[in-house]
């Protein structure tokens, strides 16, 4: 039942265009981002939940306060023993409900604070991706411009070289034609 335990996990290729790294980053990120503020909504969730719970365990003691009151005022001991119990229990509950609160109060901002970074970065990043798509649209213009004027140089090169092969075969043959003068006289 060991089955892919060692198998080595797979690492997600680079894409070899530079635009499609970036939107693999932004879509990474746009996830990332959308975990946070899911945690973070959870958290508001359980605030509200530990809200409700501190109302209804102050509420308690409260009432076992006055449970409590009229207990000693009958002089009914055992009451007063089990009240005072149910207190020290209910004080004890109230207390890690608040510090379940705080933490779930300073855990929540800082999710927040995070989402907010992370939407911050997403959207610099899709700010920098259009400009690397305008850059590499106006690099792809400029490229083509280059390889036509690259082409019309090596045209007129090919142009030139056959006008010094034509010069070259007008010398040779006024070279021939003066042998055969010399050669005729």
């Amino acid at each position: 039942m060991l089955f892919g335990l060692f198998r080595k996990k797979k690492e997600p290729t680079r894409p070899a265009d530079p635009l499609a790294a970036l939107d693999q980053l932004i879509e990474k990120l746009e996830r990332q981002a959308a975990e946070v503020r899911k945690s973070a909504a959870t958290l508001l969730a359980l605030k509200g939940d530990l809200t409700r719970g501190m109302e209804r365990y102050t509420r308690r003691l409260e009432d076992i306060a006055s449970r409590r009151a009229t207990a000693e005022s009958r002089g009914d001991g055992k009451a007063v023993a089990v009240l005072s119990k149910d207190r020290e229990q209910a004080e004890g509950l109230r207390a890690s409900t608040r510090d379940a609160l705080e933490r779930a109060d300073a855990d929540g901002k800082l999710l927040l604070e995070a989402a907010g970074e992370l939407g911050d970065r997403v959207a610099e990043l899709r700010r920098e991706r259009e400009s690397a798509s305008a850059r590499l649209t106006v690099g792809g213009i400029v490229s083509e411009a280059m390889r036509e004027r690259v082409a019309r140089f090596e045209q007129a090169l090919v142009v030139d070289a056959a006008r010094d092969e034509v010069e070259r075969a007008h010398a040779l043959a006024d070279i021939y034609r003066e042998e055969l003068r010399e050669q005729e006289r």
